[in-house]
């Protein structure tokens, strides 16, 4: 029993030391981020049922490190400040199925094709849904876009526009955003994610993955019907997946649960019913759907006919000498900053 439980717990320090170096680097780009995301100026050009409004909306959310019921507060924002219902719908969906914190993280722990090609999908993904929702959704007028309000950090300072704010300011109000807010929002996810992770490599046998979740189109649809109910951010789902990939999953089954996983949850589809539509939701779901099992398909395709093998890249951005040293540090600190970020969300619920 103590064997057992030691070399549990040596797998979830490995997945999570790995991952703690990019994890950070993510989250500290994640501030910066923040810094730059203007919802008014962001909203200006989504308002219009366009197609280059649904693409703007996505690769707005692409980099921004929001969960899929984080998100929901901020694309039910734009709606009721102007956006589009496809333009809302993008932005709902590429959001949360990828961050720079999951990039990052995905570089950490697949490989160099699976982290450029997530994105990809995920972007993929959000036009589709978008661009269906300004064809077959009901049709909607144009909204004003909302007239200009205090910055956030004079409302937040009680000073008016004149006040000029130093870099130093929005840096520290960037830095807590990332390592309070942002970091308090997925820390216990994040910390079940590497803890499922661990379990499946070490007590998980191979042959069940590979029998049961190998190639098969059947996989893709199993992955759809877990993944779609189930809330779990983009961060949080990357050492799963990495975890069932080692164990004999094919990339493209592994892909249908990062895109449905984190772009949908129970929550996030009542809300979307309640404030756009039981129609807008049916084309959410289907978007999704189609889209994680074609981009799937496309993307095993693509391993199998390049002759790649995920197995001798998995992983392969941390196995360097610096990556380990970086984890050393990196591992203890990410530890303290979960704690403290989860403990200051829990004492100060938003």
């Amino acid at each position: 029993m103590v064997e057992i439980l030691t070399g549990l717990i040596k797998e979830i320090w490995k997945t999570f030391s790995t991952a703690a170096p990019y994890i950070l680097f993510g989250t500290f780009v994640a501030g910066f981020i923040h810094i730059f995301f203007d919802r008014e100026k962001v909203v200006k050009h989504l308002g219009k049922p366009r197609f280059k409004s649904v693409f703007l909306a996505a690769l707005f959310g692409i980099p921004l490190p929001l969960c899929s019921c984080g998100v929901l507060p901020t694309a039910m924002s734009l709606r009721k400040n102007g956006a589009s219902k496809g333009a809302t719908l993008s932005f709902l969906i590429s959001t949360p199925e990828t961050g720079v914190d999951s990039i990052f993280l995905s570089y950490a722990l697949l490989d160099p094709l699976m982290t450029v090609f997530r994105p990809f999908a995920a972007l993929i993904t959000a036009l589709t849904a978008g661009i269906s929702e300004n064809l077959f959704g009901k049709k909607e007028k144009p909204v004003a876009a909302p007239k200009e309000e205090k910055c956030v950090f004079c409302e937040e300072e009680g000073h008016g526009h004149a006040h000029s704010h130093s870099f130093f300011n929005k840096f520290i109000h960037s830095m807590e955003y990332a390592f309070v807010d942002l970091l308090g929002d997925i820390a216990a996810w994040l910390a079940l994610g590497i803890i499922a992770g661990g379990v499946i490599s070490y007590f998980v046998p191979a042959d069940l993955i590979k029998n049961y979740l190998g190639y098969d189109l059947p996989a893709m649809f199993i992955m759809l019907l877990i993944g779609i109910p189930l809330y779990i951010c983009a961060s949080a789902s990357t050492p799963i997946a990495a975890a069932l990939i080692a164990k004999g999953m094919s990339p493209g089954v592994a892909l249908v649960f990062l895109l449905a996983g984190p772009a949908t949850n129970t929550a996030g589809i009542i809300t979307v019913a309640k404030f756009m539509g039981k129609r807008t939701v049916a084309i959410y779901l289907l978007a999704i759907s189609v889209c994680a099992v074609g981009m799937g398909l496309l993307l095993n395709y693509v391993y199998k006919t390049f002759n790649i093998n995920i197995m001798t890249g998995l992983g392969k951005g941390s196995h360097s000498h610096m990556a380990h040293d970086a984890s050393l540090i990196a591992g203890p600190l990410l530890i303290i900053l979960m704690i403290n970020a989860y403990r200051r969300k829990i004492a100060c619920p938003a």
